[in-house]
């Protein structure tokens, strides 16, 4: 009878009535703290960003240019400081679960030991015959009663096991939340690499462009013009090439024309340029408004197939930095003049996820043809599209870019959501 008073009384102090709510910890204060000064940064990044598109709507001279460049480090600086707290943000909460489960861990051991000390005094009990405590107690009601409270033990002992279960059910969703955070922390800390190199690249154009144009406003105009002349010789021996191929496209392969099936590739849009037949040419994609350093999110989930940047081969101006992306409906999608990319060839990506770092400003490395900032995107049916060595350019012979069958080119508004 005494070891059962004693189980009793174990059980009654692990109750989960006895679990008192703890006030704000430390962290959570810390976490609200830089929460508002996330805040902060992000209204001084926003008089920023609205600073550099009215820059960028003024007409394209080397001046704008340089206010441009120099508006674009200053926000680009906010967005660093804007990654790096929302990765101070991110261990804050990964340490806050850390603490969680622990404690919950340390339930779990209690309830276990709760448990077996119930079922040892349980065992123990029921293998004395009911005639030996009758011989054994000074009075008979003193049997009914040690009987009465081993009916309250098992109850106990029943509610001690649905704890266990509650606490090992309420850790497992803590160790998921927390191996999402520190997902969404790698990701962070890709974005940041990415945006620290659009920062370097954005001090070293200012520098190429004062010393390319000499700081003359007629250097610069020339320079636009020897770009926009790199362009149409681009496309006309890219499109020669295509025109040679020879694909059989299989139609029940590729998804019909719906909104929808992408997602926008920025967080804002404004398209300048959509897809379809000029008055020189064919516009095979579609080009959006994006300042330098605009983050650039994959329209679809699947694989990155290769990315390159054309700029590494000097006179060789086409797409600059790109990303193709093969997804698994039969489309791929490529994603081009970018300022970073923070992608590997081979990896998986997710439907909206940062991929790289919109660019196209004049003379920023990975730039291409481009005259001004920009984010080009192109959707292809994927069995008409492969990534090959350009050798039949003039200056981008040892060039890797997206060939496709001219039919593979698909109209991306088609498939993105309606406007």
């Amino acid at each position: 009878m005494k070891n059962i008073l004693l189980v009793l009384l174990f059980l009654s102090l692990l109750s989960p009535s006895f679990v008192i709510a703890a006030n704000p910890s430390e962290l959570e204060q810390q976490i609200e703290q830089v929460r508002r000064e996330r805040e902060v940064l992000i209204e001084e990044q926003k008089k920023l960003q609205a600073e550099l598109e009215a820059t960028n709507k003024e007409s394209q001279t080397l001046g704008s240019a340089v206010k441009s460049l120099n508006t674009t480090k200053k926000k680009l600086a906010k967005d660093i400081s804007i990654t790096q707290s929302k990765i101070t943000s991110t261990n804050l909460t990964i340490k806050s679960l850390e603490n969680t489960m622990s404690e919950k861990e340390k339930q779990i051991i209690v309830h276990r030991e709760a448990i077996a000390l119930t079922i040892t005094t349980l065992s123990d009990y029921d293998s004395r015959p009911l005639l030996l405590d009758l011989l054994t107690s000074a009075q008979i009601s003193d049997v009914w009663k040690d009987r009465n409270q081993l009916e309250g033990l098992n109850l106990r002992l029943e509610e001690e096991i649905n704890a266990l279960r509650e606490t090992r059910l309420a850790l497992s969703q803590e160790k998921e939340e927390k191996i999402k955070v520190k997902e969404e922390q790698t990701s962070l800390k890709g974005q940041l690499s990415g945006q620290k190199s659009v920062v370097e690249e954005n001090q070293k154009a200012k520098e190429r462009l004062l010393t390319q144009t000499k700081n003359k406003e007629t250097e610069y105009q020339k320079m636009l013009a020897e770009n926009r002349a790199r362009q149409k010789q681009f496309e006309e021996e890219l499109d020669k090439l295509e025109s040679e191929l020879k694909i059989t496209l299989d139609p029940s392969l590729i998804p019909a024309p719906r909104h929808g099936v992408l997602a926008w590739p920025l967080a804002k849009i404004f398209i300048t340029d959509p897809f379809g037949q000029r008055s020189t040419r064919f516009h095979k994609g579609v080009d959006f408004r994006a300042t330098q350093g605009t983050p650039v999110m994959a329209m679809l989930g699947g694989v990155v197939e290769k990315t390159d940047n054309t700029d590494n081969e000097r006179g060789c101006y086409s797409f600059g930095r790109w990303i193709l992306i093969r997804h698994p409906n039969g489309l791929a999608s490529i994603y081009a003049h970018l300022s970073a990319s923070i992608v590997k060839n081979g990896q998986s990506v997710k439907t909206g996820e940062v991929i790289g770092y919109s660019g196209g400003t004049p003379g920023v490395f990975g730039s291409g043809y481009s005259t001004g900032p920009h984010l080009h995107v192109g959707v292809y049916a994927s069995q008409g599209v492969a990534v090959q060595q350009f050798v039949t350019s003039k200056n981008c012979k040892n060039t890797f870019v997206p060939i496709a069958d001219l039919k593979a080119y698909l109209d991306p508004l088609a498939y993105l959501p309606s406007l």
